[in-house]
Order: structure tokens, then sequence, then C-alpha cells
């Protein structure tokens, strides 16, 4: 079976330099996304996330994500970025469902504004001396919206396309539309990844088998599994699966407590911990019956982050093989899964191709 593209999808507080690090000592994607450059009248590139694009250890691409609405100012961002970095491309973001993102006519929003689209591709294209890509979902409202859409995109010179398969309306508390995806990747001429509820070795087969796309997108399963790029990779190779204990994932915590804090500009440790939380409340699903996850919600301190740690991980217990189905951070998964009939015992064994 042909091994697709690994990337790991652009998440706002989440893809920094800090836990791309600890991601490739685990194995790590094929392809990296830099949280997005918000672009508008006044703005100039963050400098946290060049810092991501030019500190990087790594030999492996990395696109620069933007997010905005007016042409002018994201052709000049992009050149900026280029002139500031070595990035690989530019990605545009079609797709984040934050309502203060789309009351600003941004991000998913775009998709209701085709000729805005149009135009933010036509006026890049000239300046993008790498990749030109799009970040999208399949629709604002509907998924019925999606063949508008796919008429769009063919006509757009656009270098890939990365699909979230759930509406902007469906946010991630949805099940995973995985026809508009295998639409793209049979009727466009340009590399499709797919993205959305990739949490499994399972859940990677039954995306790759149900749309055959070219790349394959993680973001919350990575965050929790940061083996599970390696994990997928062996199943394609049809390989012996790595299964992470909790002593491994302890360890995972440990070192993503580090690297963020020497990727601070000034450590303090409240706010340190707090940051923390953002990563938490992924790696503790399915872990605990839930208390953990409540637990972590509530330390102030890192005295109390580590005693709640060290109480839930650190076992020669495998790591549970699902997160939590709670219809907010993970959901649509197991109808994924159920799609094809792949099950959870691919997570431990040889893959049949």
């Amino acid at each position: 079976m042909a091994e697709p593209i690994f990337s790991l999808a652009p998440m706002q507080a989440i893809s920094t330099l800090a836990f791309w690090r600890v991601m490739e000592k685990r194995g790590g994607p094929d392809v990296y996304i830099t949280e997005y450059f918000r672009v508008h009248v006044h703005s100039t590139p963050e400098r946290k996330i060049l810092a991501s694009l030019n500190e990087s250890d790594f030999a492996k691409p990395i696109l620069a994500q933007m997010i905005g609405t007016e042409p002018e100012y994201l052709v000049r961002t992009a050149q900026q970025i280029q002139q500031m970095t070595d990035c690989a491309g530019i990605d545009i973001n079609l797709g984040c469902p934050s309502p203060r993102v789309c009351g600003r006519a941004a991000g998913g929003a775009l998709l209701k504004s085709a000729d805005l689209i149009r135009e933010i591709v036509e006026s890049l294209r000239p300046v993008v001396a790498g990749t030109l890509t799009l970040k999208t979902r399949v629709g604002f409202e509907s998924e019925a919206e999606f063949e508008s859409l796919l008429d769009l995109f063919s006509g757009l010179p656009i270098d890939g396309l990365a699909i979230h398969g759930r509406t902007v309306r469906e946010k991630y508390q949805s099940e995973v539309h995985t026809r508009e995806i295998a639409m793209a990747v049979e009727q466009l001429d340009i590399p499709v990844h797919a993205n959305g509820s990739i949490v499994t070795v399972p859940t990677a087969r039954s995306m790759y088998q149900k749309t055959r796309a070219a790349g394959l997108m993680i973001g919350r399963g990575a965050i929790r599994n940061p083996w599970l790029f390696d994990q997928i990779r062996q199943s394609f190779h049809n390989e012996e699966i790595y299964h992470p204990t909790l002593a491994d994932h302890l360890r995972y915590v440990e070192d993503l407590y580090e690297e963020i804090a020497s990727t601070s500009w000034q450590y303090e440790e409240v706010k340190h911990v707090q940051r923390m939380k953002k990563f938490m409340n992924y790696i503790a699903s399915g872990i605990g019956g839930g208390e953990f996850s409540a637990e972590i919600r509530r330390v102030q301190s890192a005295n109390q982050f580590w005693e709640v740690c060290h109480r839930h991980l650190g076992g020669s217990e495998p790591l549970p093989e699902e997160p939590t189905a709670d219809g907010k951070l993970f959901c649509g998964f197991k109808e994924l899964q159920d799609q094809t009939g792949y099950g959870p015992e691919l997570n431990r064994v040889q893959c049949p191709t």
C-alpha cells in the first residue's frame, strides 16, 4: 500500500517550536505548518512564529500559514515572511471556525466569498516562491456547498489543498465528511490532504481507504499521542506497531514542559502551568476515567501539576488506545473507524495491506 505524506495540522498556541521539537523526538510528521500569522493593515509577522521557522533544528519542510482578508496585506506579509525565513511555502487559512475570526470575515468565513478567495490566491501566486496551499473545510453551513467550492479550487493556481472534513458551523463536533474529501482527490490535479478525527492507527487507515488522499493531516490526535505518526508509518510498512506505556506518556509531558519553558521569553510558573493545560486537555483524554482531566484543570502550581501527573501516569500499563469520545475535544473518530471495519487491534499488531 502506498504511504501518504503526514503533516502536523496548524493549531493556534499549540503548533510551536517547542511542540515540534518534542514531536521530532518521537518520529514526527513529514511536514510542519505554523500557527497562523495574523494579517491586517498594521500587522507585522509575529516574532514567536518567525522563531519557529528560523530556529527549527530538523530538516523537514515548514509552511507558514497566514489568516486575513485583504490581498494587499497578505501579499506584503508573504513577502516579509519569505525574506525573513526559509519557509517551504505559504498556506492560507480558510477553515478556522473561531467566532472571533469569522466575525472579521476571515478564516472559515472566507468560504462565503469565492471571488475574494480567488483574488487572494491570484495576488499571492506571483510572489510565493515555494508552494502555495490552502487549508479549508467542506463548507460554511453545509457540506452541500462543497461542489461549488470544488469548482473554485479547481481553477486556482495552488499547489495543494488540505481539507478538514467538517463545515465551519460543525467546528469539531461532528462526524467527518469523507465523501467530500474523496471527491476532491478524484477531481483535482493537485495533492489533497485529509484532516479530521485521525486519532489512532485505525482512523488513519480508514481515512486513507475512504479518500485515497495524498496526505493525512493530524492535529489533536498527535497532541494526545506524539508517537502516532510513527505508528501509522509502521502500519503502512506492515511492521509491528510500537505501543507506548503510561510511563512513556509521563516522559512526554516532562519533555514538553521543559521545551516550552526553554522557548518562553520569560518563565513564570503560574503562566507556564496554564500554558501546559492547553496541551493537557488532549493528553489526559482517555486516562483515568475522566479524573485525570478534571484534576489537571484545577491545578495552579508546578507542584500540584506534577503531583497529579505522577498519580495518573508513570506506570507500565499501556496508554489507552483511544481518547474519550466526549463530543467536544474528540468527536467522530469512532464513526470514521467503523466506516471500514478497522478495529483498535491494529494499534497492536501488524496490518494487512
